[in-house]
């Protein structure tokens, strides 16, 4: 494997970690309706955070920030979602 594929393999792994870091949050807050003790701002923040690094991504051609930033980009929008609907 040459230096450019593992480097790749690197990025794909941590876009896979905090990808899926954001699952549990989406799961509780969907089955739970309940989604008080989340800020609000913070997943603003968060998800303006997620819409640039998935720019940056695209003009850069970066497979591993597209794809993880892409998915976060739903899975926030989800809590944020459950946020605006249940309080």
């Amino acid at each position: 494997m040459d230096d450019m594929s593992w480097i790749t393999t690197i990025g794909f792994l941590a876009a896979a970690c905090t990808t899926v870091s954001a699952l549990p949050q989406v799961i509780k807050s969907w089955k739970n309706r309940r989604t008080e003790d989340i800020s609000l701002v913070t997943y603003l923040i968060l998800e303006t955070g997620i819409v640039l690094w998935l720019v940056y991504g695209w003009l850069i051609g970066d497979w591993p920030l597209i794809l993880s930033n892409g998915i976060g980009f739903g899975l926030v929008s989800i809590v944020l979602y459950l946020k605006l609907k249940h309080g």
